[in-house]
């Protein structure tokens, strides 16, 4: 019996892993449905604070469900329509930035030949081309809209999944051997989510602010459009601050020149050097708990599996894992190779 608990226990493991494959492949197969989902779940958990708190103040659960919603599509609306106006006038001047870039590009390529170095003008135009990187940027943000075009099941989906949160302990009750650990659990996930949230919003709205009154001073165009991009992006770790800062780098070269451009360049390098590297990671303290290898392989990973909403969710989605390995023995494993100590 003693030489067959190895092979049992690599059987096993085969096994997990075939599991594990074939949710992958049925949840990379229902990405239409999943992403509309992971949203509706990730609102509830962070609007679960606000919906408690209402509760607790005598607050009918309805009402308070009410009240979450209305401020949801409040700020929603508020967004899309400042960020899809904004895009729409871009979009309209665009011609004349390409052709402004298409004669930056061309005299670049007449400096350095004078310097002896040859390049290719359609290779240079290639590499500046502010059209592909506005594309990129615009392909996005449309399809991350794209999933949120279904707004109606997302808000139907939030409403259920708020007026649940009142009967989950009286359920797992019921359910879990051990009620208290799994609520405790739930909880420990709910609370790290609300709190990865809460302080990547505020310091993605710190590091936007300074950059629209700095582009604003300059006299960059679109400055609210490109702190917008700022704003959001900066929940894509490690690229989406580079992705962000790229048009606006081109649009400071195209309007004013290399030294504007620099200028800009300087500007977003300080405020990511900052915000993510000294005053982010002393927010987020221990909650993060991800070494930098496993968030840019999540971030690899989920932006395949479910496309631009995954990238914006890697990190949540891969803290969960990582609490729901750290709660069983058998798993922990896991759990210790994604961590960052």
């Amino acid at each position: 019996m003693e030489d067959a608990s190895p092979a049992t226990r690599s059987t096993s493991l085969i096994i997990t892993l075939a599991a594990i494959v074939i949710v992958l492949a049925g949840v990379k197969y229902a990405e239409a449905i999943i992403s509309p989902f992971l949203i509706a779940l990730f609102i509830s958990a962070i609007s679960g604070p606000a919906m408690f708190w209402l509760t607790e103040k005598k607050v009918p659960a309805g009402l308070a469900v009410s009240l979450i919603i209305l401020s949801i599509i409040i700020l929603g609306f508020f967004i899309s329509s400042i960020l899809g106006s904004s895009l729409q006038n871009f979009s309209d001047k665009l011609p004349e930035y390409q052709s402004r870039l298409q004669e930056i590009t061309q005299s670049i390529a007449v400096t350095l030949s004078q310097f002896g170095i040859h390049l290719e003008l359609e290779e240079l135009r290639k590499i500046l081309n502010f059209g592909k990187v506005m594309s990129f940027v615009s392909s996005t943000f449309n399809q991350v809209l794209g999933a949120l075009t279904n707004i109606f099941l997302i808000l139907m989906m939030v409403i259920f999944l708020l007026l649940e949160l009142s009967c989950f302990s009286f359920k797992f009750k019921h359910i879990s051997h051990n009620p208290a650990q799994t609520m405790a659990r739930l909880g420990h996930i709910s609370g790290t989510m609300g709190r990865y949230f809460k302080i990547k919003a505020f310091t993605s709205l710190i590091t936007a602010l300074p950059i629209i009154v700095v582009l604003t001073i300059m006299g960059i165009d679109f400055p609210i459009l490109w702190g917008m991009v700022v704003f959001l992006l900066n929940f894509i770790p490690n690229i989406g601050s580079i992705i962000a800062a790229i048009p606006v780098i081109l649009l400071a070269l195209i309007q004013f020149g290399f030294l504007a451009a620099g200028e800009v360049a300087l500007l977003y390098l300080l405020m990511n050097s900052l915000i993510g590297s000294f005053l982010e990671p002393r927010l987020m303290g221990r909650s993060l708990g991800l070494s930098t290898l496993v968030v840019f392989l999540s971030l690899v990973f989920w932006g395949w599996m479910l496309g631009p909403i995954g990238m914006f969710l890697s990190i949540p989605l891969t803290m969960t894992f990582k609490i729901i390995m750290d709660s069983h023995e058998n798993t922990r494993w896991v759990s210790i190779l994604l961590n960052n100590e």
